[in-house]
């Protein structure tokens, strides 16, 4: 049966859009300046390829995200950085040797031609050392920012990929700080902190090395005072440190989910008067971050100057050994300055490390939230061996379906349902009766607990997401638009459409007179969430997505209970030309709108109660004849019951 009633020629009235529009607002023409300044940076903007993203619902890596894992793929790229900067730091710790020869070969044996070389290689070493920490700085920083790149993309596709009980259980907001504060606070330590790691390990060895040969006594006294209590220090701060770097990070995540949730609902804060009220829920937890913060800085704070203040110790006591040893002649000058250039060599390393290992904790704290989400594994999975589902014909059944969303809450009880190919079926019943839980069974949003749902006889769990999704069309009550034009919005399912398509899309779901309305046509921008439209016009605009990607299925979940009679007529008369030859599923809170379908489902207390057409119920006396007389009796209008 059709939606439509004969209704015609009606307008919404002036959107937002519109006003704006006539007053040079948001929506007027672009300024011809502003434009011609857009070309001029479009000029110089570099080509883009077109990305090359693998996306499976059935196949990805699956191992635990580790940095050995993350890395193992550029093992040879790593090797070569380590190599730069072993030959970077190799230059910069020639100084001591060429200093000691300087001293004992040049100045104390007044030979100005050794001098005068030693300094040439000095500067030189200086200048080399110069080029290739450049080229090792460009490497690293090019290697750093492809690892981060292909780490939000395999963190984004996985969200993509997942169920949408994931995403009703998890906070936008600590999904957000996955995306960026966990992952920047890896950036530096791919960048430079990785491979540093490495080399002052290797500096430190190698200098150890040399001091040893230098002096076995100096260096058995240094490495004494230095080793032992680093060590301890060392163990201190790791144990410390990890705890409050996932503390911050918990923190972080709780702070851009309040930022989230505020934003999204600033209309209903206003509107109740409650902006100081969520001001002072945002301090109380922005507060709990910066306890967490003064907590990892009280660590940093004793395990920072404390490797210094053993440096220094350490320096002045060697000065004070050799000392006396150069006036005993048991050591020339050269060499202690050597020994202590090199001893001041050796603690830069062990400085370094300390910054490397705070990063690498806060690095630690990030990859462990990170393990966790990508170990996530959605609740609706395509299976490996997966069927693409053939071309619908849209008969649809539910045999013996039973589903909760948490355990021991049943919410659908022992289902049975078989919906005919090209037959419009409105559900209908009290709130929370599991009527937009059938719906989101039957698009394959959940997984039934026990039972079968099928399309054309093929199980959903037995067939391939994409090639379901494809031909099965949602269209929520509150639709979701992006931030973008309005065209782009209604080809969001079909990128490829032409203007053909798009034109008769917009005909059919009587968005004609709103775009023409427009001063840039379907090209005029849409706010994001489509804040910039009325509630009708934003449904018109879904029913034209909904149509441009043709579906054989279409499931339609409470898609006008929140309209306005007039807009109402004029999204019945649009899901006329959407509903036809197609066959529809609508969750409806209105009888207006049940009785124009081809049968009706009463859903109460997760069991179909009743089915039938409009007649057959009325004249059964059962609950629908009830809901029925009471909006009769209300001079037909809607009953807040449905």
């Amino acid at each position: 049966m059709g939606f439509g009633g004969g209704i015609g020629g009606f307008a919404i009235g002036p959107s937002s859009v519109q006003s704006n529009a006539e007053a040079g607002l948001p929506f007027a023409e672009l300024p011809d300046d502003f434009l011609e300044r857009i070309d001029k940076v479009l000029e110089k903007e570099p080509e883009h390829p077109d990305p090359k993203i693998s996306f499976s619902h059935s196949k990805w890596e699956r191992s635990p995200f580790t940095l050995k894992t993350f890395l193992s793929s550029h093992v040879l790229l790593l090797c070569l950085a380590l190599l730069l900067v072993v030959l970077e730091s190799g230059l910069q710790h020639l100084g001591p040797l060429l200093t000691q020869i300087a001293i004992d070969e040049g100045i104390a044996s007044k030979n100005t031609q050794v001098l005068l070389i030693t300094c040439i290689c000095y500067v030189a070493s200086i200048v080399i050392s110069a080029g290739v920490s450049f080229v090792r700085t460009s490497f690293t920083g090019r290697l750093g920012e492809k690892l981060v790149y292909k780490l939000r993309i395999r963190v984004f596709t996985h969200l993509q990929r997942q169920s949408f009980s994931f995403f009703t259980n998890e906070k936008a907001g600590v999904l957000m700080t996955r995306m960026t504060s966990d992952i920047e606070s890896l950036t530096v330590l791919f960048q430079e902190g990785l491979v540093n790691f490495a080399v002052q390990i290797i500096t430190l060895l190698v200098i150890t090395t040399y001091l040893i040969v230098l002096n076995p006594h100096l260096a058995l006294i240094s490495l004494l005072l230095v080793i032992p209590i680093n060590i301890i220090l060392t163990l201190w701060f790791r144990k410390v440190s990890i705890f409050g770097y996932l503390a911050v990070r918990d923190k972080i995540a709780d702070i851009l989910s309040n930022l989230s949730e505020s934003l999204a609902g600033m209309r209903v804060i206003t509107a109740f008067n409650q902006r100081k009220h969520r001001s002072e829920i945002h301090d109380k937890i922005t507060i709990s971050h910066f306890e967490a913060n003064l907590y990892t800085g009280r660590a940093q704070a004793l395990f920072g100057p404390g490797t210094e203040s053993i440096g220094i110790i350490t320096q002045a006591t060697i000065l004070f050994v050799g000392g006396n040893m150069v006036l005993k002649n048991e050591l020339s000058i050269g060499e202690l300055t050597a020994f202590i250039l090199f001893l001041t060599s050796f603690f830069a390393p062990i400085q370094s490390l300390v910054q490397l290992y705070n990063q690498y904790q806060q690095g630690s704290a990030s990859i462990e939230k990170l393990r966790n989400l990508l170990s996530t594994i959605p609740s609706v999975c395509e299976k490996e061996n997966a069927i693409e589902m053939p071309k619908l014909t849209g008969c649809v059944e539910l045999k013996s379906v039973d589903f909760n969303y948490e355990k021991n809450k049943p919410v659908l009880s022992n289902i049975d349902l078989k919906i005919e190919s090209g037959e419009v079926l409105a559900l209908v019943g009290p709130t929370g009766a599991g009527k937009s839980t059938i719906a989101k069974l039957i698009s394959r949003f959940y997984d039934p607990d026990s039972g079968q749902v099928l399309i054309d006889g093929h199980d959903l769990r037995d067939v391939q997401l994409e090639s379901l999704r494809r031909q099965v069309a949602v269209v929520p009550q509150e639709p979701f638009l992006f931030n973008g034009s309005i065209k782009e919005n209604i080809i969001f399912a079909r990128p490829d459409a032409n203007e053909k398509d798009i034109e008769k899309a917009c005909e059919a779901a009587g968005l004609t007179d709103l775009i023409n309305r427009l001063p840039n046509g379907v090209d005029s921008p849409v706010h994001e969430r489509g804040a910039s439209l009325s509630a009708g016009e934003r449904q018109l605009l879904a029913l034209a997505r909904a149509f441009l990607c043709q579906p054989q299925l279409l499931i339609l979940d409470e898609a006008t209970s929140n309209l306005d009679l007039l807009s109402e007529s004029l999204i019945e008369i649009a899901l006329d030309n959407l509903l036809d030859g197609r066959t529809a599923i609508i969750v409806a809170h209105r009888i207006a709108t049940a009785m124009r379908a081809d049968r009706i489902a009463v859903v109460d207390n997760g069991s179909i109660l009743e089915i039938g057409t409009h007649r057959e119920l009325v004249a059964s006396k059962g609950k629908y004849a009830t809901m029925y007389k009471t909006w009769t009796d209300q001079g037909g209008m809607e009953s807040d019951q449905l």
